[in-house]
């Protein structure tokens, strides 16, 4: 019996140890569930997708508390870098897109849940992944790993850093170094039309049917946008895939489907029945070349040395066998580069999506699943335009050697992003000259493959590694002698902006260098002091010379001097293999304009047309005039190679070119031309919806009054004296200027052209300054 005066029940010592016992067994089993729960939930492949309108029950809770970003101190999340904290080494992704027959066009939700395994490198109790435009439910994180009791960490908050697309997760205590560790994230996001980036619909027409296809674009910075990831190049990890999908449609990722299965959602009125295509393990690789297509696509296919190719199509353009060309050269292609790097490539299958109408880019090379623009790769067999096939191979030679140089060794960084795109420029020349049919190689330069490529696989590389490894293969030979390392010689071209302009004076030899500028800036105040080292190629008299080196400033090379005889002359820039403009002396430049008119074929075709594009480029720059560019074109009447045709015509098209040539050619007294001119302007006159090009309205308002009498010169002083708009009075008052300024004597024009200036006052000033211009024209127009 208890004492008196309490209330309760007395529990004697043996029954209070029992007790606690069995509260601390039931806490231990308690734990050991937990834990067995959590082991469960990593060991498979993901988790059973959430329904098209609802998560599932165990995903209801709502996800740890969180605050706004703008009330947070400043922190790792205002970094736009990651923090190398921890590394991603795989990630067991999930993704379930909205997407069945029928559906009609809009915005649609997808749902996601990723399994992501890290190692944790320093400790920390703030983990940061990149994620943009994803809404998140659940979110845990178990280790370290192997996992056992309590090895659940309790996250205490998760919040977004918006500004630098940053999932925050807040955790209870520090990751250990060296331990691993799950993060556990599920999630949605939306599949929209317009934007094609991240997960995207595409629209398309098919057997005469309206049908619609997912596709993905994950380069530079969108893969963040999918699925929370380190979406940094330098990132790598494996990936193990999982699509839900309607069973009517085809699932592709970056590697082979290993099994197609059935799933039952009940929780949803729109379909209960879905298909979950799980893909095998891919090799270590950034989250940039990740890919995932879900559509109602046929394929052809082909295989080549283990390598199943496949180009996945509307049918009726597979069908009509728009794309058997493009898989007959890919396999060609793809064995070609093998043997060229000696470096097989390293997975099983490759796919070629071609989408129709996709205008985000013209193709995309995620490892093993290609996207392409249809049009890329379309190839009518009643096509007779061989330029078509140059394309394809083109297209399909830049996106195979990503597979080298990209997927297999990338940039560290995006600033090294030209490692990538470098390359692969290169070789869709090389790849197409293979295709059609004749390739010649250097082998000091594959060499180099054999070395950098083996040295980096699955791995990052920066600029230094490439110069590292050229040096290398230098240093081994014989042939080739620098006259600085080739980090100092690369360095001067990739850490600085723009590119040089070379100017030539072949009396002296000098050549000297500075930046290339859209408007020439020789009145500029800022001071550019860039130097190149540049190998300068060139030819005299049609034959190739020594190569030279331009290491300063200013350098003069007596090899270069040029007697006074027109049959001696020199071009540099050979092949346009330099990357930069050459200016010549003003009067060399007549020189050469000279040659081409006695002797077309003299200069190769190539160096033609660097000519002719370096001297139209000079001239909209501002460094030469109008003449000495068209001076060059006066041999064209002898001229059969269209590109040359095709330079010359695009400078001249664009605007205000066409002012400058119809200028030259009235003012050098071409009747055709001063016909015409006089013909619009007469036609203006009498009927002012006759509009004339406004390029050209001043020009044309000069040679009408020129060549017109009192009627066309009093109706042009009534529109100045009662149109009040100040364009109006620009076009005419650039027609006096233009006239005046060629036909009167010098100390005229001045007075013209000081009032002209007075003009570009305010309104009132330059209306009595366009009076006088008129009282001084009509007193001396009569003289």
């Amino acid at each position: 019996m208890g004492p008196q005066g309490t209330s309760g029940f007395y529990l004697g010592r043996k029954a209070a140890a029992l007790l606690a016992l069995l509260l601390a067994a039931l806490l231990l089993v308690l734990a050991v569930l937990g834990a067995l729960y959590g082991l469960c939930r990593l060991k498979e492949a993901g988790p059973v997708p959430p329904s098209a309108t609802a998560p599932c029950p165990e995903e209801k809770a709502e996800p740890p508390s969180s605050s706004p970003t703008s009330a947070r101190p400043p922190g790792l999340w205002d970094q736009f870098r990651l923090p190398r904290t921890l590394l991603p080494l795989d990630y067991q992704l999930q993704l379930w897109p909205q997407l069945w027959p029928g559906q009609p066009r809009g915005p649609s939700l997808f749902f996601g849940q990723v399994n992501l395994t890290v190692r944790c490198l320093q400790a920390t109790a703030t983990v940061l992944l990149h994620s943009a435009k994803l809404r998140y439910w659940r979110a845990a994180v178990w280790g370290p790993l192997p996992a056992g009791p309590g090895s659940a960490i309790p996250v205490a908050e998760l919040w977004l850093a918006e500004r630098t697309e940053y999932l925050v997760l807040e955790l209870g205590q520090s990751l250990n170094p060296g331990s691993r560790y799950v993060l556990q994230l599920s999630y949605q996001g939306v599949v929209e039309e317009a934007n094609f980036y991240g997960l995207f619909f595409v629209p398309y027409k098919d057997m005469g049917q309206s049908r619609l296809l997912v596709a993905s674009q994950m380069e530079p910075t969108f893969a963040r946008t999918v699925y929370p990831c380190f979406d940094e190049p330098a990132m790598k990890a494996t990936f193990n895939v999982k699509i839900v999908h309607h069973p009517k449609y085809v699932a592709l990722s970056n590697m082979p489907a290993i099994d197609v299965s059935e799933f039952k959602d009940a929780n949803t009125s729109k379909l209960s029945n879905w298909s979950i295509t799980t893909f095998n393990t891919t090799l270590k690789m950034s989250t940039y070349i990740t890919a995932f297509v879900i559509s109602e696509f046929d394929y052809i296919t082909s295989s080549v040395r283990g390598n199943e190719i496949r180009i996945w199509a509307r049918k009726e353009a597979i069908q009509n066998g728009f794309f058997d060309y493009a898989l007959n050269i890919t396999g060609q292609l793809f064995s070609f580069l093998e043997d060229l790097f000696n470096i097989s490539y390293p997975l099983s299958k490759t796919d070629l999506v071609a989408l129709p109408g996709f205008i985000g880019i013209g193709a995309m090379e995620n490892w093993g699943l290609m996207i392409f623009q249809e049009s890329t790769l379309m190839y009518s067999p009643s096509d007779k335009f061989s330029g078509k096939k140059a394309e394809i191979c083109q297209i399909v030679s830049h996106e195979l050697a990503h597979q080298w140089f990209g997927n297999l060794v990338t940039m560290n960084w995006w600033n090294d992003i030209w490692l990538n795109e470098g390359f692969a420029s290169y070789f869709e020349y090389i790849g197409a000259s293979y295709i059609e049919p004749t390739l010649t190689l250097v082998n000091l330069f594959f060499f180099l493959f054999q070395s950098y490529l083996k040295t980096f696989p699955f791995s990052n590389t920066n600029q230094d590694n490439l110069w590292t490894h050229i040096q290398m293969v230098i240093d081994e030979q014989n042939e080739v002698h620098l006259p600085v390392s080739v980090k100092t010689i690369m360095d001067s071209w990739t850490c600085q902006t723009n590119f040089p302009l070379l100017t030539v004076n072949p009396s002296t030899g000098n050549i000297s260098q500075k930046q290339f500028y859209a408007k020439d800036r020789e009145n500029d105040s800022t001071v550019y002091n860039n130097t190149w080292i540049i190998t300068v190629s060139w030819l005299r008299n049609g034959s190739a010379q020594p190569l030279v080196w331009l290491d300063k400033s200013s350098k003069i090379f007596p090899e270069m001097q040029v007697s006074d005889s027109g049959h001696d002359w020199i071009i540099l820039n050979v092949n346009t293999t330099g990357y930069y403009r050459v200016n010549y002396e003003q009067s060399y430049w007549k020189r050469l304009a000279q040659l081409l008119e006695s002797n077309p074929k003299a200069i190769p075709v190539v160096n033609k047309l660097q000519l002719i594009d370096d001297a139209f480029a000079l001239e909209q720059a501002g460094y030469i005039e109008i003449d000495i560019a068209l001076d060059l074109t006066k041999y064209l009447e002898k001229e059969d190679e269209i590109l040359i045709w095709f330079t010359v015509l695009s400078y001249i098209l664009p605007e205000g070119l066409e002012k400058k040539i119809l200028m030259t050619t009235c003012w050098l007294g071409h009747r055709d031309c001063i016909d015409l001119s006089y013909e619009l302007f007469a036609k203006w006159m009498d009927n002012p919806k006759n509009e004339i090009p406004s390029s050209i309205k001043g020009f044309i308002c000069c040679h009408g009054i020129a060549m017109g009498s009192d009627k066309e010169w009093d109706v042009i002083w009534k529109i100045l004296k009662a149109n009040d708009t100040t364009k109006e009075e620009k076009y005419l008052v650039d027609s006096l200027q233009i006239f005046y300024n060629n036909t009167l004597e010098e100390n005229q024009r001045i007075i013209v052209t000081e009032a002209l200036h007075i003009a570009k006052f305010e309104n009132e000033e330059r209306r009595k300054s366009l009076n006088k211009i008129i009282e001084w024209l009509q007193k001396n127009i009569d003289d």
